[in-house]
């Protein structure tokens, strides 16, 4: 793959993290230039391990989270395990862990403890709950994260149960709050030569998360109102179906409204006094959401979007998972492309998103094997070959010749 300098160039990630979040965060700024060391036990990540796969060690989780890296295999709990880690802490800019914080005192890899062995290390944890409360060291998966932080309760709210987005929303949002926050500690490293321990405990991220628009009338002291977005949780907020499909048909203001029920010759709800202010349209969504799916199977989906286009009122259809690697949107921006692993084949690449003129993200390695780079990253911390040999003969390594 091609090599050019990212926006990142120069900056070493350390990526001790587990599952997804932690890893995902870290190859965002793989992607954007940075030369991520993911550092595994013997076993590997968890996420080696999930199916489908096409050969041991390499699941399709894997390949999605653990691009633009280089991996070592460390046993930690080993001194010298333990010591040749601490060399790469020394080399590093930034440290990412989602290992709760009792795993890290036992290890004595704590924030204060490498904060001694580089004080300009950005030390990054992200594990479920604050590490000062009484839950910081309780297990913490994105369904446990969602149930705390009021996620499954917003399902409740908008289904009549208590259910899980099914995506791993949580890992995915608070890997994107990774991303900012160590950004923002980098910059200040950079200006100051001072790192600092930034933390992401991501109950407290999603809640804050879904209180942005759901805080609602509480935000007022008194409140004003209920928690709880009324055009989310409104009955009928879904798409809804088409003549030959389904879609996403959204007049949004009073203006679209207007212009919607105008283009299609229902001029009594155009002039509708329950859409015609913000006040109003709040207590009446659910109306407005009867009335579209009652004439959303009049029209085909390409009607619509072509009717929508013309008022510019929103609109998308629901694209079914299957086509996005043949939709022709997604196909010309490259979110999904086909790419070749050196050992795993021909694969879709979920590539990134964003784009910078000047320094776009790339992908300069493919997802590496478990200890692929053990052997090379310990030979620049300044480890002879024989002693490379010995650490692997113990167990205390594993690399890329003694999988």
């Amino acid at each position: 793959m091609s090599d050019p300098a990212g926006a990142l160039d120069g900056l070493r990630v350390i990526d001790m993290a587990a599952v997804v979040m932690g890893p995902y965060a870290a190859q965002i700024l793989g992607d954007l230039g940075a030369d991520v060391i993911k550092v595994e036990p013997p076993a590997g990540d968890l996420t080696r391990h999930t199916h489908p796969r096409r050969h041991p060690g390499m699941g399709a989780l894997a390949l999605n989270v653990n691009r633009n890296k280089r991996s070592i295999a460390l046993d930690l709990k080993a001194p010298e395990g333990r010591e040749a880690f601490l060399e790469l802490v020394r080399s590093a800019d930034v440290l990412i862990t989602n290992t709760r914080p009792g795993g890290l005192r036992r290890l004595g890899l704590d924030p204060e403890s490498l904060a001694e062995v580089n004080p300009r290390l950005v030390f990054c944890t992200a594990q479920g709950f604050r590490s000062d409360s009484g839950r910081a060291d309780l297990a913490a998966y994105d369904e446990i994260v969602q149930s705390a932080s009021g996620l499954a309760d917003l399902m409740r709210r908008a289904t009549g149960q208590p259910a899980y987005v099914p995506t791993i929303l949580a890992d995915k949002v608070c890997a994107l709050t990774i991303v900012y926050s160590v950004l923002a500690a980098v910059v200040h490293q950079r200006a100051t030569g001072q790192g600092q321990h930034v933390e992401v405990p991501m109950t407290d991220t999603m809640l804050a998360f879904n209180l942005v628009e759901h805080l609602s009338g509480q935000t007022f002291e008194p409140p004003q109102g209920p928690v709880g977005f009324p055009r989310s949780l409104s009955t009928g907020h879904r798409a809804v179906p088409t003549a030959d499909g389904w879609a996403c048909i959204l007049p949004y203001t009073p203006r679209n409204i207007h212009d919607f029920f105008l283009a299609v010759d229902r001029e009594e709800f155009a002039e509708d006094q329950r859409f015609a202010d913000a006040g109003s349209l709040s207590r009446h969504y659910a109306d407005l959401y009867a009335l579209i799916e009652g004439l959303s199977p009049q029209r085909t989906t390409a009607e619509w979007a072509e009717l929508c286009a013309e008022h510019s009122i929103p609109f998308a259809p629901v694209l079914d998972l299957d086509d996005a690697p043949s939709d022709e949107y997604f196909r010309e921006g490259g979110v999904v492309s086909t790419a070749r692993h050196p050992t795993e084949g021909e694969y879709r690449l979920v590539g990134s998103p964003v784009r910078l003129s000047g320094t776009p993200a790339t992908v300069r390695r493919h997802t590496p094997h478990l200890g692929e780079h053990t052997t090379e990253l310990l030979e620049e911390l300044g480890l002879p070959a024989d002693r490379i040999a010995a650490l692997a003969d113990q167990g205390v390594i594993r690399t890329g010749e003694n999988q």
